[in-house]
């Protein structure tokens, strides 16, 4: 049987976001090697030595255009799965914001307005409870998805979708520290810190609930 390729799984779906990771997971520990490989090679009276930053500087510097750039080639893939992923979102959104709007009205003050607003960081909230779930206990983390869905007001790849968003940024942003560490080693152990969250969203950009 010949396998509907608009409808992607995940795993396929994300490939070019993946294999970005994986590439930048490898950069990280090899960033950080170069210092401590220096480090260790010193003899062991020497009280300094000298370490190129260069490395782990570049692997900051390169990781978030790196990962944007393979999420656009993604999208470019499956262009069926990102129009069907926008109107998902879109139904979900207006779901989500016509309870809020129950509620006091507000003035817009954005590109989604307040309700809008109020719906997106409710649904990065989720997506950072699973994610932060999913590190310690995965079927727990999936038990959770199952029911933020079954409220019918968001659906299982916005979640996980959210999930990788927030195990990214947050590899991201430790690596972002690496350009005002105090040292070599501090550089390189922000370098080794940014690879769990880096294999968090391999995990979450694979995972297939449904």
């Amino acid at each position: 049987m010949t396998p509907d390729l608009d409808l992607p799984a995940r795993r396929r779906r994300n490939a070019r976001l993946i294999a970005a990771l994986t590439q930048l997971i490898g950069a990280c520990a090899e960033a950080a090697g170069a210092v401590y490989r220096l480090i260790a090679a010193a003899p062991p009276d020497q009280e300094g030595v000298e370490v190129d930053l260069l490395p782990c500087l570049q692997v900051s510097l390169s990781a978030a255009p790196l990962l944007d750039m393979a999420r656009a080639e993604d999208d470019a893939r499956w262009p069926a799965a990102v129009a069907r992923e926008r109107a998902a979102a879109g139904r979900t959104f207006a779901a989500r914001c016509a309870l809020a709007a129950v509620g006091e009205v507000f003035e817009p003050d954005g590109p989604l307005g307040p309700h809008g607003q109020a719906a997106a960081m409710e649904l990065a909230s989720a997506g950072e409870d699973v994610a932060a779930r999913w590190r310690h206990d995965p079927q727990e983390a999936a038990a959770l998805v199952q029911e933020l869905v079954a409220s019918g007001e968001v659906t299982v790849d916005e979640l996980l979708d959210d999930a990788v968003d927030f195990a990214v940024l947050t590899g991201l942003l430790t690596l972002h520290e690496v350009r005002t560490a105090s040292d070599p080693s501090a550089a390189a152990e922000l370098c080794v810190h940014a690879v769990p969250h880096m294999a968090l969203a391999v995990t979450l950009a694979s995972a297939d609930l449904d």
